[in-house]
């Protein structure tokens, strides 16, 4: 099911925001790879990494999530003129609420004093909260492709 009308394709294209999207998901994506790998690497004692850097992976994690849901509600505002859980984008912004409880979790957790072991499986479980949100994104992304296609094809766009 289409989520754009060709009147909001023609919005979503010439958004700054779009762009900005586009930009730092990928960013993302990498601050994800290198928090998952120092995670591991700590986790499965593969290498002398102390305990701060894991906390300090999942720090940056947290705010460039931040960042991305942020600049994804003004897309979302100036789209479809709603700030968050437009009926369009409902699913990818209750993922990514999900996910982003799971990232604060982690900071709740080591405040209240958990042991380091848990705590890394709570960063697993956030990371892999963003990776299940990053691929919803993906499947709507290669979704709307496919209907902005057609669309032209039509001659509609």
């Amino acid at each position: 099911m289409p989520r754009y009308t060709p009147e909001q394709l023609a919005k979503r294209n010439a958004s700054v925001w779009t762009d900005i999207q586009i930009i730092l998901a990928p960013i993302q994506f990498f601050i994800f790879l290198g928090g998952v790998t120092l995670n591991s690497l700590y986790y499965f004692d593969l290498a002398p990494i102390d305990f701060y850097w894991i906390s300090v992976a999942i720090l940056f994690k947290t705010l460039f999530f931040a960042l991305l849901f942020i600049t994804g509600m003004f897309f979302e505002k100036e789209i479809f003129d709603k700030w968050i859980y437009s009926k369009e984008f409902l699913w990818e912004d209750v993922g990514s609420t999900v996910a982003a409880f799971f990232h604060l979790l982690y900071f709740v957790m080591a405040w209240m004093g958990y042991p380091e072991e848990v705590l890394v499986v709570e960063a697993y479980i956030a990371y892999l909260t963003y990776v299940m949100n990053a691929l919803q994104y993906l499947v709507r992304i290669i979704l709307e492709k496919n209907n902005e296609r057609k669309l032209r094809v039509q001659g509609q766009i």
